[in-house]
């Protein structure tokens, strides 16, 4: 195993903010819960200076950076078009208040309240320097999302639906925000659930190919996806049986 490079980082983990970005989960438009982080990576070695004087005015002050992130929303009045907006205003705030030393940016928004029957959504940007946001490479991710489905090979498992949970992760092309509107991530897990309502599986193998596929052909800015799956009923012994399958966009085209 290769040595870690050397990496600084400062960060701010889940930010509280309230925030109208779009719809809810019940399609409505108004202010719900948004958890925020920002990483700061900075040129590698930049946090020995504050590491030898002590004080943090050699550093990134993540008070600054917290402020300078809740200023902006505030003005905003808390309302944007989508979540990636705001994730660009906050972008800005950070390469705005580290300058130099920021090789790039890391936005994490987290929306508990986002999808229905799922445990976690959450839009995450990296924007290189001298970059924006909407240039920047995007992973979504659906946490423990609830899927009722007729699975197995066992005949008490034919006879009714079991609980799988599902962990979906969406990588977008690089600069694929300029290509065209925003990818609707709720109406494709809405879609996933609805195909999936309607048919039944013997392998988990078949039932997490078909959800990465309709995932990679759900809009031209996917790249690759990624779908984890477990039967937390399949064993007595065991927390839970799983399959875990990638795929980029050409498998299926």
């Amino acid at each position: 195993m290769s040595a870690a490079e050397a990496t600084d980082v400062v960060f701010v983990d889940t930010l509280q903010l309230s925030a109208t970005i779009g719809k809810d989960c019940w399609d409505r438009v108004r202010d719900q819960v948004v958890l925020l982080s920002i990483y700061l990576h900075l040129t590698p070695t930049f946090l020995d200076a504050s590491a030898r004087t002590d004080n943090v005015g050699d550093s990134v002050h993540y008070g600054h950076l917290t402020k300078a992130i809740s200023s902006r929303v505030t003005k905003r009045k808390g309302s944007y078009t989508d979540v990636h907006a705001l994730i660009e205003d906050a972008t800005e705030a950070a390469f705005e208040l580290a300058r130099e030393p920021a090789d790039a940016i890391r936005v994490v928004v987290q929306l508990p309240k986002q999808i229905l029957l799922a445990d976690g959504f959450s839009v995450e940007v990296t924007t290189p320097k001298g970059g924006i946001a909407r240039d920047g490479r995007t992973v979504v991710r659906v946490k423990d999302l609830v899927l009722p489905v007729l699975i197995g090979v066992n005949p008490p498992e034919r006879l009714a639906k079991q609980r799988v949970l599902a962990n979906i992760t969406f990588f977008e092309r690089a600069g694929a925000g300029h290509t065209g509107s925003a990818v609707d991530y709720p109406e494709i897990v809405k879609k996933m659930s609805a195909e999936i309502d309607n048919t039944d599986f013997e392998t988990l193998e078949k039932f997490v190919l078909e959800i990465v596929r309709t995932g990679c052909l759900a809009s031209e800015a996917i790249e690759a996806v990624t779908v984890r799956c477990q039967k937390p009923s399949a064993l007595s012994f065991a927390q839970s049986s799983g399959v875990e399958i990638t795929r980029r966009r050409e498998a299926f085209i």
